[in-house]
């Protein structure tokens, strides 16, 4: 095994086989170090894609050439007639934050085996970051809020819909701290949850009596245990993120929302907006959000004093007078 590392460490490309057991190892170094299940998750996805990838294209090792290829995969393997990693289903581009988020993880674990003395140098040290183009940030109007919250209360499971979508709009929360809520994260008579967000960081949200009395009206039909999950499907298993873009993609129909995407993400982009509508300062939606700084944040405020602006010029009262 010696002779095979140093072999392998000569010119930092490893094979196949190496490469899933550095894979396992990585992930019980994240398990150990207590990282988030949605961190673990990504970690796990990403790196069993660039596996199946490389076993897919018939190479035998992974190098530079071989990362900068699988990047290139990720951005536009949804042109292939089979579909992205073989799944005729997935005909649509991903986003280029997904293209930078595997250029991260990637990044992160030879970087690990770097550090473990499995290899002499990262093969990603020479590649550049991928170009990442943020979203557009397009909210929904309060018209399209109330058509969706209509569209709530009349599917099939109105009480949960409805409860979901109040608490989604009222809080910010990301979709992945959503679905990992117990019943014993939330506080209703003090109308606040403790999510885990991104870097396994705690922090607190906080909503209205309104969705505080939509959620009480849903739990209450349910035996629940302190670590139950807060929100189940029709099953009664735990709600994914997955089954809550359908749900809202479901409401989007419904309401015959076609210029704005229906996604836990617009939801989020919503509360932020319409927090900083009503005046709410920005740093307090910083630490709503869970932002590591104000970078993110500053976009919604961008947006919300565009908003301001096209008030002022509607309703200018000089405009006004000049009007009469």
């Amino acid at each position: 095994m010696q002779t095979a590392l140093r072999s392998l460490n000569s010119d930092s490309i490893i094979g196949i086989n190496d490469l899933r057991r550095f894979i396992k190892g990585w992930i019980l170094d994240g398990e150990y170090r207590q990282l988030s299940p949605r961190t673990l998750e990504l970690r796990r996805h990403f790196l069993n894609k660039l596996v199946w990838w490389l076993e897919h294209e018939g190479f035998e090792s992974c190098g530079t050439f071989e990362i900068r290829a699988f990047i290139g995969y990720v951005s536009n393997g949804h042109q292939s007639e089979k579909g992205r990693w073989g799944n005729p289903a997935l005909k649509t581009a991903v986003k280029s934050r997904t293209v930078k988020d595997v250029h991260g993880s990637l990044r992160t674990f030879f970087r690990f085996l770097v550090a473990e003395g499995y290899i002499p140098a990262s093969p990603m040290e020479g590649l550049r970051p991928p170009i990442h183009r943020p979203d557009q940030i397009q909210p929904f109007t309060e018209e399209q809020v109330q058509t969706l919250l209509k569209a709530s209360k009349a599917s099939q499971q109105s009480r949960r819909d409805e409860a979901i979508f109040l608490f989604m709009l009222d809080s910010g929360v990301r979709v992945s701290e959503l679905c990992e809520l117990d019943f014993q994260d939330v506080d209703i008579v003090n109308r606040k949850a403790v999510v885990r967000g991104k870097g396994n960081k705690h922090r607190a949200i906080y909503f209205s009596r309104e969705t505080g009395r939509v959620l009480w009206r849903y739990l209450r039909e349910r035996e629940l245990e302190p670590e139950s999950p807060l929100f189940e499907s029709k099953r009664g298993e735990r709600l994914t993120r997955y089954g809550v873009r359908q749900l809202l993609e479901r409401l989007g129909e419904t309401a015959k929302i076609e210029a704005v995407r229906c996604s836990p993400h617009t939801v989020r982009h919503t509360f932020a907006v319409m927090f900083l509508r009503a005046g709410g300062s920005v740093f307090t939606l910083k630490e709503m959000l869970g932002h590591t700084d104000l970078a993110m944040t500053n976009r919604y405020v961008t947006l919300a004093q565009a908003d301001i602006q096209n008030q002022h010029r509607q309703f200018s009262p000089v405009q006004a007078l000049k009007r009469r």
